[in-house]
């Protein structure tokens, strides 16, 4: 057995098929019954799974970095009465215990109506053309983004779709980019910032939250929607839309600008960790951009942790409070809509918005109504008592009043009122006379 172990070794089993048996056994063997030294090789195939059923033997304990058993067995769903049961029944019969500690299967790649990919067909889709065609984090992306423990779809037209919702992450990655030119994480971070960046960096905790249950179950297309619907939703709808007047308004080592900034550098940072390894070239890409801090090792965004969170003194109360805030902004987008269509207004900071609600609800908005223009992106709110209302709130539209400012785009009735800056508003005079 020995003998015919260190030809296979060396060899491979196909040594049994071409060396005649006296050269398979050592010299001068013969048979413990009979005396013989001739011997004839055995030629029924006792299971043709046998190979790569001993493969745990064979490698792990043959290779010094490795160990057994293996984390993990992958392969398609085909398998279990394959490999993975003929690496069972091996492992158990020699060791009395798994090769494995874990199995994961998955379907067939098919085309986009679901039939079996052929030549014939002329339905097959090459990875290589799809790499060169439109990179290769795009097909790593579709393999993340679809439930493979089921037959796979994937057609010209899914990854054309596909790519456009990797332009959103890129897209979002590269808006906080543009935004961190003068910003220094290890001089210019804030500990504390301002509400709504402490509800941005909630958000996104929440996502980190979220990806790593999906990471440790392997859901990886539960990563991908989650981190998708996070840049499309909560930071290009919301937050980065809204956060644009304090980037390109404000002063530019102002407070209210360095809390944005440490904001989005932190969420930047721990996505381009989250979706490493599922987009490593776009990563390394964001990652080589990013403004440096000694928090991390920049020689390459895998050699870094994904954070477990960010600090953030966010609760459950200001949760409530912006919750019902992003409801008024909901209910506003489309009065604002309605508006445009009818011409009266262009751009929402044309627009001045008088939200009705009864009085106990007045006195509530009250609280934030200086924040109420930023989060709807006008230039104006007005909070006016109505107890007749059947609903709970009615918002309307109507022309902003004064003049458009030129630096901030907001209507104003200040703007023209001082001779050093007539052309700009008093908030924009105020900046700028900073400067």
């Amino acid at each position: 057995i020995n003998a015919v172990s260190s030809l296979f070794s060396e060899h491979g089993s196909d040594i049994w098929f071409s060396l005649p048996a006296d050269e398979i056994l050592p010299k001068g063997t013969t048979c413990k019954h009979c005396g013989s030294n001739h011997f004839t090789k055995e030629t029924d195939i006792m299971d043709v799974w046998f190979d790569s059923g001993v493969s745990h033997m064979a490698v792990l304990n043959e290779r010094d970095e490795l160990s057994w058993p293996a984390d993990m067995y992958l392969e398609g769903s085909d398998q279990y009465r394959g490999w993975f049961q003929s690496s069972l029944l091996t492992a158990v019969s020699s060791k009395g215990a798994s090769p494995y500690r874990n199995v994961l299967s998955h379907g067939w790649v098919v085309d986009g109506e679901g039939k079996k990919q052929s030549k014939s067909l002329g339905n097959v889709t090459d990875p290589v053309e799809i790499s060169e065609k439109y990179g290769a984090d795009i097909l790593r992306l579709w393999v993340s983004s679809v439930d493979y423990q089921s037959d796979m779809r994937l057609s010209p037209e899914i990854l054309k779709q596909l790519s456009e919702a990797y332009r959103k992450i890129r897209n979002t990655a590269r808006f906080i980019l543009g935004n961190l030119y003068d910003f220094s994480p290890d001089n210019d971070s804030l500990e504390e910032v301002d509400e709504l960046d402490s509800w941005a960096l909630n958000r996104f905790n929440q996502l980190l939250d979220t990806c790593r249950i999906f990471y440790e179950n392997y859901e990886f297309h539960g990563v991908y929607h989650a981190v998708h619907n996070f840049c499309v939703v909560d930071m290009s709808n919301f937050y980065l839309d809204i956060l644009k007047d304090r980037l390109y308004i404000e002063n530019s080592s102002s407070a209210t600008r360095r809390s944005a900034q440490t904001a989005i550098w932190k969420i930047l940072s721990g996505l381009t960790l989250l979706i490493a390894p599922i987009l490593p070239f776009t990563s390394e890409e964001i990652w080589s951009y990013l403004p440096r801090s000694s928090d991390y090792n920049y020689e390459a965004a895998v050699f870094n942790q994904i954070p477990e969170s960010f600090p953030n003194s966010f609760n459950d109360a200001i949760a409530k409070k912006w919750d019902n805030l992003l409801e008024i902004r909901d209910e506003a987008k489309k009065v604002l809509e309605v508006s445009r269509k009818d011409k009266l207004i262009g751009s929402s900071l044309d627009a001045k918005v008088i939200i009705r609600a009864s009085a106990d609800e007045i006195n509530r908005m009250k609280d934030y109504a200086d924040i109420l223009p930023k989060i709807l992106i006008v230039s104006e709110v007005e909070l006016l008592t109505d107890d007749n209302l059947e609903e709970v709130i009615s918002i309307s539209v109507e022309k902003a009043s004064g003049h458009k400012c030129e630096r901030c785009w907001s209507f104003s009735r200040t703007v023209g009122s001082f001779d050093d800056h007539p052309g700009i508003c008093d908030r924009c005079r105020e900046i700028v006379t900073k400067l």
